[in-house]
């Protein structure tokens, strides 16, 4: 898209921090596919003739020396990751992997046209992109930190090579709530189950019948998942599993959900009706579907299960899973834990543990299904992905774990905490929350790697993170800039 088109966007205060999203958002930056948007950071750094350095894992390190006068100051790192959770609608027509994203303003948010907008944490990387760039800035000896897959494993701040950084305390602007100050966080782990079925021909006088939910709010699974939003893929299994007990209905391919951190929008599966049955399991099925509708009315406005009839001539090369195996399959995916496993008894309001059921697959004699668990306690995390893994076990399927990473433990008496929230009251009237959250930071690895950095995570106002509603609010963005600003004049 054209800057014309983002003239706007680029008007909008503070100048610099939009422009450099507007940029941002012109380069593709799916997670594991970072190349240029890597290249894109570093050039930045190199232009404005500042130590830049690449590390093995792609990360982007630069470094600008302190503003005179603030030379002995305490050296600060300010961390963002560059890969962004690519999403579109179904009915958007959009390339990720050459496209960059078409946004526009609605008010007081910018909001992309059909796609995620990329603020999760191109906002962040705007920020920290419009101070190494700026002459007037007061700040202390900076180091920029941008990491890589930061969404689908964590892997660049895993490959971060310790005695790097040489910074004492880190400003991570990955959060999604501009009254909030970050301090800790979960810990997650990708749990995948597979394996093969045996098949056999659909039968030539059954009716084809696709089943597809779609229409939910999705969102991300860390910070979204105590919303209590319908999850496409378990609403799916919920309606064949019931109906399979009924209907001579029998199960031809599955495909729902998409990534681990993103609460699944839409699951579709096309199955084999026996003619006998047709009138009545269709029926049956929109009946159900008024009712979970109903149920999801307050979260999911929009949750609406499409049933049409499917040609004749695609029954023809059809196949479709063999009654034992599918009763058992799907009895395990409807029994697949999803959603709040445990509150936290020590803050209130915090989710400790968590699993997404995010990504389910079954075609042509082979399944998967993909979900991502999170706790801020590791064993609480390692319990739960146990017990998903033996559900999974059970049906013959062979499970593995990977992509964990540990939570970050709040240290709520560090002087940076205390900084903060000192100059949050004075700027803004009001004390700010000091919580930790539900989704993954990479604060957790970082301080594994660096047990003497004090870290503290804020950012503006994100809504919809992880789902094509992604957007980030304006007059958030200009205040969480302004705090930026102060506390690194305070450091």
């Amino acid at each position: 898209m054209s800057n014309a088109t983002h003239a706007p966007i680029r008007a909008l205060s503070p100048t610099s921090l939009w422009g450099f999203f507007c940029d941002l958002n012109q380069v593709p930056r799916a997670s594991k596919h970072e190349a240029r948007v890597t290249e894109f950071a570093a050039d930045f750094g190199r232009r404005l003739q500042l130590e830049t350095l690449v590390d093995s894992v792609g990360n982007v390190i630069i470094r600008k020396p302190a503003t005179a006068g603030l030379e002995l100051r305490t050296p600060v790192i300010l961390q963002a990751h560059l890969d962004m959770v690519h999403q579109k609608n179904s009915d958007t027509a959009f390339d990720f992997a050459t496209q960059g994203i078409e946004m526009e303003c609605r008010g007081d948010w910018v909001a992309a046209r059909g796609t995620t907008l990329g603020a999760d944490n191109g906002i962040g990387v705007a920020a920290i992109m419009a101070v190494l760039a700026s002459a007037d800035i007061p700040h202390p000896p900076l180091e920029a930190l941008f990491t890589v897959d930061e969404e689908t494993g964590m892997t660049g701040a895993k490959g971060l090579a310790g005695g790097l950084l040489r910074g004492k305390v880190l400003l991570n602007l990955d959060t999604e709530e501009d009254d909030e100050l970050t301090i800790g966080c979960a810990g997650g782990v990708d749990v995948t189950a597979t394996g093969t079925y045996s098949t056999r021909p659909a039968p030539v006088s059954g009716r084809g019948l696709r089943v597809f939910v779609r229409g939910l709010k999705g969102g991300h699974s860390g910070m979204d998942i105590h919303l209590g939003r319908g999850n496409a893929n378990q609403i799916l299994a919920r309606l064949l599993c019931q109906a399979t007990k009924t209907f001579d209905l029998q199960l031809q391919k599955l495909d729902g959900g998409s990534l681990r951190n993103a609460i699944p929008r839409e699951a579709i599966a096309e199955v084999v009706v026996a003619a006998s049955d047709a009138a009545a399991a269709f029926a049956w099925l929109q009946q159900e579907a008024a009712c979970i509708a109903q149920e999801y009315h307050a979260t999911d406005p929009e949750l609406n299960v499409d049933l049409s009839w499917l040609d004749e001539a695609q029954l023809k090369e059809a196949t479709i899973l063999e009654p034992d195996f599918q009763r058992q399959f799907l009895s395990a995916l409807y029994a697949c834990p999803n959603g709040v496993s445990r509150m936290s008894p020590q803050m209130a309001g915090l989710v400790e543990t968590s699993n997404n059921l995010a990504r389910v697959i079954v075609d042509q004699g082979e399944w998967k299904v993909g979900c991502l668990t999170r706790s801020s306690i590791n064993s609480a995390r390692d319990n739960l992905a146990r017990r998903i893994a033996g559900l999974w076990e059970l049906i013959g399927g062979q499970v593995t774990t990977s992509g964990d990473y540990p939570g970050w433990q709040p240290q709520p008496d560090s002087l940076i905490v205390q900084l903060m929230r000192d100059t949050y009251r004075e700027l803004f009237g009001a004390a700010p929350k000091v919580a930790a959250c539900h989704g993954g930071l990479e604060c957790g690895i970082l301080g594994s790697k660096y047990p003497d950095v004090q870290m503290i995570s804020f950012g503006p106002n994100i809504r919809g993170a992880h789902s094509p509603d992604e957007q980030v609010q304006i007059s958030s963005v200009q205040k969480s800039w302004r705090l930026l600003l102060e506390v690194l004049r305070r450091l």
